[in-house]
């Protein structure tokens, strides 16, 4: 096993809802499949060049689905373009135009997300239905709470969820008469305690697989707290197979927020290191945060998945050390390496950083 994979394994107290299995090209939702992480391309889609660049970063960047606005004719056309073009799997964002759904299935997307606040025609909905069909693609019905035209200002948080339930269970209706069950279901607001709150519902009336988060979160700042609270929550109680960030600005920091969510509640393994810093206190006696400063600088030329913990004192750097591939427990003009729990070695202060790197580079070569 890599150093540190043991703490990358999902938590055997954390038992994911059961959910059937829904497949989109060569991705699978739902029970035994991991959970994974979304996007949407940020630029003009008739700009096919500025939309491949931006699908190859978003590749690089661990995402597993790319969704695309295809709002127009003229989009659905570029749309098929950029598909020749990647080796990612796309899904068309459709609102309003039926055709547009049809258009983009046809074109070669995998998945498509559908709004019953604005794709209401059942003769409609019939068509994009038996052209999934014939295709394979999936389809996510996706509830904005802004797109409930019953919701006013002063609805109470219980009627909005029963109102965002309500539309997705009539919606369905038709689905499941047509006998289509590749399908993902959706419900998001830009109100975290909504959000968490409608999905538990939707979690306990259907048992299609989720796509999560906030309709919207704001800037990368002000999303981080907000998005990772309605995530995280909903997934730490079993809720949820697809996951997506909603910034304003780059997608790449939407996936990079989505994978530390994973990571964080062991749902992902890491691809490179883990840095632990001690948040740092009165007994410290070095400049911890400079410390680990170095030591992140460090980190960026390791990729092998581990554990390395930088700590100020003797209150829980022992521990800490204890459950790190590599630690410093610094003292004053001196630290304590440990290895795997175990003390190696006592460094001055201005070798601290030289041995760690050694240290680093040998952990990586028994790896």
């Amino acid at each position: 096993m890599p150093a540190g994979s043991r703490r990358h394994l999902m938590d055997k107290t954390m038992q994911r809802r059961n959910t059937k299995q829904v497949a989109a090209g060569p991705l699978r939702f739902g029970s035994g499949q991991r959970i994974l992480v979304q996007t949407m391309t940020k630029v003009f889609t008739t700009d096919v060049e500025a939309c491949v660049r931006q699908i190859r970063r978003l590749e690089r960047a661990g995402c597993d689905l790319v969704r695309i606005a295809v709002p127009t004719r003229a989009d659905t056309e570029a749309f098929a373009q950029i598909v020749q073009r990647v080796k990612m799997p796309l899904a068309a964002d459709v609102h309003f135009a039926a055709d547009r759904a049809i258009e983009a299935i046809e074109a070669g997307a995998v998945k498509i997300r559908l709004n019953p606040g604005n794709v209401k025609d059942a003769a409609d909905i019939r068509r994009v239905i038996d052209c999934a069909k014939s295709h394979g693609a999936a389809i996510r019905v996706g509830v904005n709470e802004a797109s409930i035209r019953d919701l006013k200002a002063d609805v109470p948080a219980e009627r909005r969820t029963a109102l965002m339930l309500e539309e997705l269970r009539v919606y369905l209706r038709l689905f499941e008469k047509m006998g289509f069950e590749n399908l993902v279901l959706s419900a998001k607001s830009a109100n975290t305690a909504r959000t968490i709150e409608v999905n538990r519902a939707i979690a306990q009336a259907f048992d299609y697989p989720l796509h999560i988060g906030l309709t919207h979160a704001g800037l990368p700042e002000d999303a981080l707290v907000p998005s990772s609270v309605a995530i995280g929550t909903l997934l730490a109680e079993g809720i949820g197979d697809t996951i997506r960030v909603s910034v304003a600005g780059d997608p790449v920091k939407e996936i990079q927020i989505g994978r530390q969510i994973l990571q964080s509640l062991g749902l992902l393994e890491r691809m490179g290191p883990e840095l632990i810093v001690c948040p740092t206190c009165g007994r410290c006696r070095i400049d911890v945060v400079g410390l680990a400063g170095k030591v992140k600088r460090l980190l960026k030329d390791v990729h092998t998945p581990m554990r390395v913990a930088v700590m100020g004192c003797i209150v829980n750097g022992p521990g800490e050390a204890a459950d790190a591939d590599l630690a410093i427990c610094a003292a004053e003009g001196k630290g304590y390496i440990y290895r795997k729990g175990q003390k190696i070695a006592v460094v001055e202060a201005a070798l601290l950083l030289e041995t760690l790197k050694e240290e680093l580079k040998k952990l990586e070569q028994t790896s």
